[in-house]
């Protein structure tokens, strides 16, 4: 086998259903049809047609997701199974074997094995912790040279919750203009920030961007497998050439549920009910850490669903892992998977009363292990 394993989908799958907390979720507790729907809109659905529907998305979706970017319209637009295939056909689209992929770390591994397995070289620049987990653009620059095809990013970050500022979004485009680089983010999270305010795309600030978003997490769809690539014309219509040897078309019923929440107002709802849970659920979290002082550390994340911690006691991050997983019937995602050891990721935009029941089996086994007052 060419591709290597991906591990953090691999663990999470693994045992994400066997424990009786779950805390490696990385997007909102999922709606239901009931909740999501009117009744008109469920009787609509119990009466589609179960067809294919048109492979590249619906037009009103795909409009509706246009109308998420500057400029964009439906031609600009392809809709996948997920942001997981999005990120499989941008690769393929847009790389070939021996092209340099600089890509931001840590981050959803994904595009560093499918780069990987197309017989390209991935490079890491890293978002520094001891700087509030900013970029390293120097390190960037030094990175990028003529050989650099694509500078994969991903904003919000998963897992750290970073988002890029206004002018370090205007230094990576610099960057990328140097090489004639393709600027690819997977903006997955956009919609998730903490402060209420959608963070700009990367799509529009220069004519070789790609980027990348779905409904699995800031929309709490994840069932629905809805993801989306937005890029330049031309590149789309490649795109859904590889999407015709992939999975050929979303389910239609996504399509239509899809489009009814990319409703503007729909579309708040949604955005808004997720980002007071996230707000909550932080606080919740925030106050469960503090007795624990110096044990753990962590930089407040702006976006996203998670909080990623650091922990100051002597074991792997993986054994830590299966170690409450065994013990307590617990599951959080180890910093290995990112590279980054002593490190931990927990889900911050489940119910609250769920996470912090959780969060107290973490803590009765850390006593138990580390003798804790």
């Amino acid at each position: 086998m060419n591709i290597p394993i991906f591990e953090l989908e691999r663990v999470q799958s693994l045992f994400e259903n066997t424990v009786d907390y779950n805390l490696t979720e990385s997007g909102f507790h999922p709606y239901t049809l009931k909740e999501l729907l009117s009744e008109e809109e469920i009787e609509t659905l119990t009466s589609t047609v179960l067809g294919y529907g048109q492979t590249n998305g619906s037009i009103p979706l795909r409009k509706r997701i246009a109308s998420l970017y500057e400029g964009a319209t439906e031609d600009h637009v392809l809709v996948t199974n997920g942001s997981s295939e999005a990120n499989f056909i941008a690769c393929h689209t847009l790389l070939e074997k021996g092209d340099e992929v600089v890509m931001m770390v840590p981050n959803y591994m994904q595009i560093w094995g499918i780069a990987e397995e197309m017989g390209c070289i991935p490079k890491a620049f890293h978002l520094r912790e001891e700087n509030q987990w900013k970029p390293n653009l120097e390190e960037l620059k030094a990175l990028v040279n003529p050989k650099t095809k694509m500078i994969a990013l991903c904003n919000p970050n998963n897992p750290t919750g970073y988002t890029f500022t206004k002018e370090e979004m205007e230094s990576i485009v610099t960057i990328a203009k140097e090489v004639d680089a393709w600027v690819y983010c997977d903006e997955v999270y956009r919609g998730a920030e903490l402060d209420g305010k959608t963070i700009d795309s990367f799509m529009g600030m220069y004519d070789k961007v790609m980027v990348n978003g779905g409904l699995s997490k800031a929309y709490a769809l994840p069932g629905l497998r809805l993801g989306w690539l937005v890029g330049p014309k031309d590149l789309i219509e490649d795109t859904w050439a590889y999407h015709d040897y992939t999975s050929i078309t979303a389910g239609i019923m996504s399509h239509y549920i899809g489009e009814i929440a990319l409703r503007p107002e729909r579309r708040q709802q949604i955005l808004t009910r997720n980002r007071t849970m996230l707000n909550e659920n932080l606080i919740a979290v925030q106050e469960w850490l503090e007795p624990f002082g110096e044990m753990f550390q962590y930089v407040p994340p702006k976006a996203g669903g998670m909080l990623f911690i650091k922990y100051n006691f002597d074991i792997n991050s993986t054994e830590l892992a299966e170690w409450l997983r065994k013990e307590k019937s617990v599951f959080i995602l180890a910093g290995d998977v990112y590279g980054m050891d002593n490190h931990f990721r927990i889900g911050i935009g489940e119910r609250k009363e769920y996470i912090l029941d959780g969060l107290e089996r973490i803590k009765d086994a850390l006593k138990e292990r580390f003798i804790l007052a």
